[in-house]
């Protein structure tokens, strides 16, 4: 049997625990899983391309326990009342190959992906950042917003979008959470005073969200949107002023804000910076940039969070999701007429 949590259950342990004790909880064993990087099996994602959209495996192993995750991207979605992103992933024995966890991945890919963000921001971001700026009002917005506070601690936003209901909805959710909102009117006003910039925009395009001049010394960047081929967030001379951080450079190279640059573009894989194998953010001026296109290993360390912190509890079912006759080279044993259904 197969250890399951649905939507209802994903949703009911979020509300039960909170979004920012989840983030703060899972933060711990994505450090670990990435610092043991060089042990996984690593390959860029599987990815089928449409006019619509695209969708995706994202697989990875340890070499005891294997991951994927199943996901789409569709830009157009909400305007057909359908959303941006949907996702479920799955753990497996590597001794076996079967299917021990099944889980929901919408939401949770939502709780890992501010995870990283805010782990990688806790290196990189200077020590006395307070406040940050949003460009984009999505539905990634608010684990965003969560994730920096719990790993952070800030609590001072200013947030941009396009679509002022977007805005207003941030407001609506974040506000009575104790955050200080300033609904910008453009962008220049959104990162005026930013410490952190987070991007995290929708469109699959090669937009300049963010152009050089609104990017001051000091600042750390976390591009959270640009995460297929085509579609990118910066204006390409950011990259040259930043010390670029990556996951996996031959998945970013084609995904990321990187891919409009030429393929010996210097980049640092952060797994090192946790590792002590690279340095970090070196000055109070230096300009970090986080390029982040979300990679497997950080699905892997969010399933085993939400396996773990959902153990032993009616949040999780048990399904019967692999075929198991008494004699395991009869098969047709299950089928045959007479056999018990």
């Amino acid at each position: 049997m197969t250890q399951f949590v649905d939507v209802k259950s994903m949703a009911a342990w979020i509300q039960r625990d909170g979004v920012e004790n989840i983030i703060s909880g899972m933060v711990p064993y994505i450090e670990e899983d990435f610092k043991k990087w060089e042990r996984f099996d690593k390959i860029p994602r599987v990815a089928s391309h449409t006019p619509f959209g695209v969708i995706e495996l994202m697989p990875t192993s340890d070499n005891e326990t294997y991951s994927f995750k199943y996901v789409n991207g569709h830009p157009s979605n909400p305007a057909r009342g359908f959303q941006t992103v949907t996702a479920f992933g799955l753990l497996a024995d590597v001794d076996n190959g079967y299917p021990v966890f099944l889980a929901e991945m919408t939401l949770l890919t939502a709780l890992r992906t501010a995870g990283v963000s805010a782990m990688v921001a806790k290196k990189l971001a200077r020590p006395d950042s307070k406040r940050m700026a949003m460009i984009g009002a999505g539905s990634q917005s608010e684990f965003q917003a969560l994730g920096m506070r719990a790993v952070l601690g800030i609590e001072d936003l200013s947030i941009y979008d396009t679509d002022p209901d977007a805005m207003e909805k941030f407001r609506r959710n974040m506000e009575p959470l104790g955050f200080r909102i300033h609904l910008a009117s453009s962008v220049d006003e959104a990162v005026a005073d930013a410490d952190i910039i987070t991007t995290c925009t929708a469109d699959k395009a090669q937009n300049t969200i963010l152009s050089d001049a609104q990017v001051k010394p000091g600042v750390h960047l976390n591009a959270v949107g640009g995460d297929c081929p085509g579609k990118t967030e910066l204006d390409s001379a950011i990259l040259d002023r930043s010390t670029v951080f990556v996951e996996f450079p031959p998945q970013t190279r084609i995904e990321g804000e990187i891919q409009q640059k030429d393929d010996d573009f210097p980049v640092v894989e952060f797994w090192k910076v946790l590792t002590g194998d690279a340095p970090g953010r070196t000055s109070d001026e230096e300009i970090t940039l986080f390029d982040s296109v979300g990679f497997a290993i950080a699905d892997f360390s969010g399933l085993r969070y939400c396996r773990d912190a959902t153990k032993d509890s009616d949040l999780q079912q048990f399904i019967d999701l692999v075929a198991e006759p008494d004699d395991p080279k009869d098969l047709f044993s299950l089928v045959k007429v007479g056999a018990p259904v």
